[in-house]
């Protein structure tokens, strides 16, 4: 028998054993939550009182109807109206949802956290249905699980659920939340057509870039079928102010110093740019040829392609790398404050005037089927899904080309002004004058991610008398293949080849006269650097391009294939308590992962493939209790067991092995899934239609943390090595507190009854204990801030609709460091956004929204704030246009 078959066999006695009792069946709670594949809360849709027809207090109160209805901890953000939704981006929407922090590269939200748990720790759903990853390319690095909400248009989407009490019945995956975002379909729409155009500003490239949406639906007269249409063409161009630091390193002077000290490592004043374009598709069909049955086919594309092009000044304080040259610190030049050299003088400096291009293309395609058959007490759906995501370059010309020239200098730098202030860096050199520069080695590392996600599913529900209402079970079988490939082309010119006898018309002044103009110190504001097309002309030849694989670029590749089999079995219950009237569920989720790690071992220039199987099976119950305390309260108890599987780039067998040692380094296929035991409870107050105050206290018991550390494994050939890499190991408690207020004040005369407000607050604490190499990590996890807000006055009445937001997150940890780097902060950050429309008349709307309205810069230090980091200015960004609906 085959793998597939046993994995699914596994899962079948769990489905047959829940639903072999008959009973007689009777009308689901309201307040219990459908376990018929779509995995969130379904009960608001029978409110017929909830009409989302175009303001964002009936999309507010559509999402405090869906939070007091479900049968699980769960808030909501809903469009206010087709192809309509409350703000430019996914992630940016997500990011007023209480205990919902975003990182937003460049100025647009990209990733999301909740709960103080990094992206990699949410599972993100479409339709109640996985969906395939696209993978960072742009550069060396890679993200593995971290969904790019970027990949998904706003105006398609009709709902995003965050749920942060699972049900046995839903996909596991995530220690902070199971994110679904549902799109529109044409059932629920009707018929009608919306068009969208809009022009995007950013303030620091001075250009509009255009964005138009269509979206219209057909249902016909019975209600029996729908087909639902929509495409999005969007662009935008984008400017980023950066002053870059790698970080802090121990001892890199210890000759002039003696040991303890700490000093800067690469520094690179720099520009980046982006020409984002995307182009989206969409197709919803349903067929409903009876109250009982109704197939719904789901299909997305997406297609962003973003042209990135950097002007930097690399410079290397600490690097030895470049024979015949070594920086000296400059004895007399040291300036101590504690164990860091804030200020100095190094002789022996290489700079490099750096050009890095590529086209990054990111492509997702995603097709979902759905098969609903509802008889008399019963609820079956069979779920089908299919997505690939594919992140590549389409040519070597596009694949992060990076052209680069150099010149060795003395280096005179100073961080006293802390890290909001752009650190001194300055050379007695010009840096303008290219007779000064040589060339450094020319380098392609062109990437190719591929990511395949197949998922089946069946969910049986009978509904039942007495303390059981419900009873559910079913079954799903899930296959994800991550295929990554990444080459390096090096190109060595002779050794001193002059800039100027090379190419006389290579290199070119940065186009920019105001870099990080805001920003007060004594930083480059201007270089030189290459030009990317005459040095790729006149370096990658057809011989290069046509060269074999090397040692490092198997070793940089790689693929991991998951087969996941899970079954459940859900009870949802009903009782009174006196005049309290009690619901919940309970239930236990059973998943077996099969993986296999497939990869390269690299032994000197000796490549030998390599391949590392594993399995591991897990129990996750679930408990959800919801108690009606009064008709306008609302308390709830839950507990839960759940799990994430470890990052792919973790799991990747990209290990390098010593020729002349016992010792190696890369990733670890033995890695095993991070696990959680989480407590959760909460009171909710629901004043009136889209009013609440509500309260949330939450405890979450993490296992298996995954650490850096040394750890002995089997290499075949070589027997036992010292391999560093990370396992699992360590602990962490992770607990705190959520409220959330909303509030439309019709209570006010008019015209002030169309003002509301809408806040939340998040504290979250930790307890943790775990290593970076030989430095010890204390109750500190990498995203998590210990408090977050955000706060929208809004005013919605008649023709006018207007939102000021301000969101605010406390500094975070953003890297662990080593034995001999400090761990790295990403400073507090908050932005001002705002949106005002108005209605024209009723088929005709005018709007502008504004983001970072502030024009607020990012920061980011090293252990402590003399030890400057980052600073980001991407400007702000303006969108204006006009909606039309038919």
């Amino acid at each position: 028998m085959s793998l597939h078959p046993r994995l699914l066999w596994a899962t079948l006695p769990l489905t047959f054993a829940a639903l072999g009792v008959p009973q007689r069946a009777c009308a689901q709670t309201g307040a219990s939550a459908s376990s018929t594949g779509e995995q969130t809360p379904d009960a608001v849709t029978d409110q017929e009182d909830i009409v989302v027809t175009g303001s964002y207090a009936q999309s507010l109160a559509a999402a405090t109807e869906t939070k007091r209805q479900a049968g699980f901890g769960v808030d909501a953000i809903n469009a206010t109206d087709i192809g309509k939704f409350p703000a430019q981006n996914v992630a940016e929407a997500l990011q007023l949802v209480p205990g919902v922090a975003i990182t937003r590269p460049r100025g647009e939200g990209l990733y999301v956290s909740v709960r103080g748990l990094g992206p990699q720790f949410q599972s993100t759903l479409l339709n109640g249905r996985p969906i395939a990853i696209n993978d960072l390319i742009e550069n060396g690095g890679a993200n593995g699980r971290q969904f790019r909400f970027e990949m998904l248009p706003a105006e398609f989407v009709s709902q995003i659920d965050v749920v942060k009490t699972p049900t046995a019945d839903m996909t596991e995956g995530a220690l902070g939340g199971n994110i679904d975002v549902k799109t529109f379909r044409p059932l629920d729409v009707g018929t009608k057509t919306t068009l969208n155009l809009r022009g995007t500003y950013t303030t620091l490239t001075e250009k509009v870039k255009p964005n138009a949406t269509a979206l219209t639906s057909f249902k016909n007269e019975d209600g029996t079928f729908g087909i639902l249409a929509g495409a999005q063409y969007w662009a935008k161009e984008v400017r980023n102010d950066r002053s870059y630091n790698t970080g802090w390193y121990l001892d890199k002077f210890s000759s002039a110093l003696g040991t303890g000290f700490y000093t800067p490592g690469r520094t690179r004043p720099t520009v980046e740019t982006e020409n984002r374009k995307r182009l989206s598709g969409m197709i919803s069909a349903q067929w409903k040829p009876s109250p009982e049955l109704e197939t719904t086919l789901d299909v997305l594309a997406t297609r962003l392609d973003v042209a990135y092009d950097e002007y930097g000044l690399d410079i290397y304080p600490d690097d030895a790398s470049v024979a015949g040259h070594k920086p000296v610190l400059v004895p007399g030049s040291v300036k101590l404050d504690g164990n860091t050299v804030v200020a100095a003088t190094i002789n022996d400096v290489r700079f490099m005037g750096t050009r890095e291009y590529s086209l990054n293309r990111h492509d997702l395609i995603t097709v979902g089927l759905k098969q609903a058959w509802n008889p008399e007490g019963w609820h079956v759906v069979a779920n089908a899904n299919w997505s690939y995501a594919h992140s590549f370059h389409p040519s070597y010309a596009e694949g992060t080309v990076r052209s680069r020239i150099q010149f060795f200098a003395p280096l005179s730098y100073d961080s006293s002004g802390g890290y909001k202030v752009a650190p001194t860096l300055s050379t007695p050199v010009n840096v303008l004058d290219p007779a000064n520069y040589t060339l450094y080695p020319f380098n392609i590392a062109p990437k190719n991610s591929k990511d395949w996600d197949t998922y089946g599913r069946l969910d049986v529900d009978h509904e039942m008398d007495g303390f059981i209402t419900k009873l559910s079970a079913g079954g799903e079988y899930h296959r994800r293949k991550r295929d990554y490939r990444r080459r390096d082309f090096t190109v060595n010119p002779a050794a001193n080849t002059s800039l100027t006898g090379f190419a006389p018309n290579g290199f070119e002044q940065i186009p920019f006269d105001n870099f990080l103009s805001g920003v007060d110190g004594n930083i480059p504001r201007t270089w030189i650097v290459p030009i990317t097309d005459v040095f790729y002309d006149k370096l990658f030849t057809d011989a290069i391009a046509n060269g074999p694989l090397t040692p490092g670029d198997l070793r940089a590749s790689y693929v991991v294939t998951e087969k996941t089999a899970g079954g459940y079995v859900r009870a949802d219950y009903a009782f009174p308590v006196g005049g309290v009237a009690v619901t919940g569920n309970v239930g236990v989720r059973y998943v077996h992962t099969d993986q296999v790690a497939s990869g390269t071992l690299t032994t000197g220039n000796v490549a030998t493939p390599a391949r590392f199987p594993q399995t591991f099976s897990d129990w996750l119950p679930s408990f959800n209790l919801r108690a009606e305390l009064t008709h306008d309260l609302v308390g709830r108890l839950a507990a839960s067991r759940v799990l994430t599987r470890p990052n792919v780039t973790q799991s990747a067998p990209q290990i390098s092995v010593s020729t002349d040692q016992p010792t190696a380094s890369g990733g670890n296929p033995a890695l095993q899934p991070f696990l959680a035991t989480q407590f959760d409870g909460s009171l909710e107050w629901y004043f009136n239609r889209s009013g609440s105050l509500t309260g949330a206290l939450f405890y979450k018991k993490m296992d298996d943390y995954i650490t850096a550390q040394n750890i002995n494994v089997e290499i075949p050939g070589r027997g036992t090595v010292l391999l560093s890499t990370q396992v699992n190991g360590g602990s962490a408690k992770v607990y705190g507190a959520e409220a959330a207020y909303n509030q439309v004040f019709t209570f006010l005369p008019a015209p002030f009854d169309g003002l509301g407000f809408q806040a939340s607050y998040t504290h979250t604490s930790v307890q943790a204990s775990y290593t970076a190499g030989a430095r010890p990590i204390k109750d500190q996890l990498v995203g998590l801030s210990k408090n977050s807000f955000n706060v929208v006055g809004f005013y919605d009445k008649g023709p006018l609709s207007t939102r000021l937001s301000y969101t605010w997150r406390d500094k975070y940890l953003t890297g662990i460091g080593s034995t001999t780097q400090v761990p790295t902060y990403q400073a507090a950050f908050g932005s001002l956004d705002g949106n005002l429309s108005v209605r024209a008349t009723e088929q005709l709307m005018f709007s502008v929204e504004a983001i970072n309205i502030a024009n607020a810069n990012t920061y980011s230090y090293n252990d402590r704030k003399l030890q400057f980091g980052e600073i980001n200015n991407y400007g702000r960004t303006i969108l204006f246009g006009v909606r039309a609906q038919f």
